[in-house]
């Protein structure tokens, strides 16, 4: 299995106000990043914040090309990124979630201390099949057709690709040992978005060749 260490090209936050990050996405122009009573959009080139919507956001967010979804406790919301409207919800797989991104017509969540993660249903919540990880599972993404999750134990942290279906790891990205994950977001390209906890920050990790 292939290890490397993170290479961070880049951080944003803290922000004021906003002392943790719970959750991160990208819509292809801006990132979003959950703060527990606000879902905010920051500048990915300046790293400014934007602007924020006043919704419940907990731990992990997504976008689907039109809508964000945001785990808020029990429940994962559809939200208006225009408006800040909740649209609908479906409850979250028994046990919560963590990590959420939408890959595949699909919504996928992480869940934290199961070590698993689902795939979902958008409309029902049901669980279409569930992937079985070996760490905590803080977050969740796809990369040019791979699956990524992060993991935060043990006070360490890192990024694996994993298979779809069998849930082995394939690869790691092996961040510092002071340096914990606890949202993933890739930008489509050759990036990823790392959630920095109670940090508050945001941080760019370069995608290994």
């Amino acid at each position: 299995m292939k290890t490397t260490p993170a290479h961070i090209v880049r951080e944003y936050g803290p922000y004021d106000d906003k002392p943790a990050v719970h959750g991160v996405s990208f819509d292809g122009k801006q990132l979003w990043f959950a703060s527990g009573d606000h879902v905010n959009a920051v500048d990915p080139a300046s790293g400014e914040l934007r602007r924020s919507l006043d919704v419940q956001a907990h731990a992990g967010t997504a976008f689907d090309g039109r809508y964000l979804y945001q785990i808020a406790d029990s429940r994962i919301q559809k939200i208006d990124p225009d408006t800040g409207a909740v649209l609908s919800s479906i409850p979250t797989p028994e046990g919560g979630g963590a990590g959420l991104t939408w890959a595949e017509g699909s919504l996928w969540i992480g869940q934290h201390r199961a070590r698993k993660i689902h795939r979902l249903d958008p409309e029902t919540g049901a669980i279409l099949n569930t992937i079985e990880s070996k760490r905590f599972v803080t977050g969740v993404t796809w990369l040019n057709g791979a699956l990524w999750h992060a993991t935060w134990e043990n006070e360490q942290s890192d990024l694996r690709r994993v298979d779809p279906h069998s849930g082995d790891v394939l690869e790691r990205v092996q961040m510092p040992a002071d340096v914990m994950v606890s949202g993933l977001e890739s930008d489509g390209v050759d990036r990823f978005y790392c959630g920095g906890g109670a940090s508050g920050k945001i941080r760019i990790v370069q995608r290994p060749d």
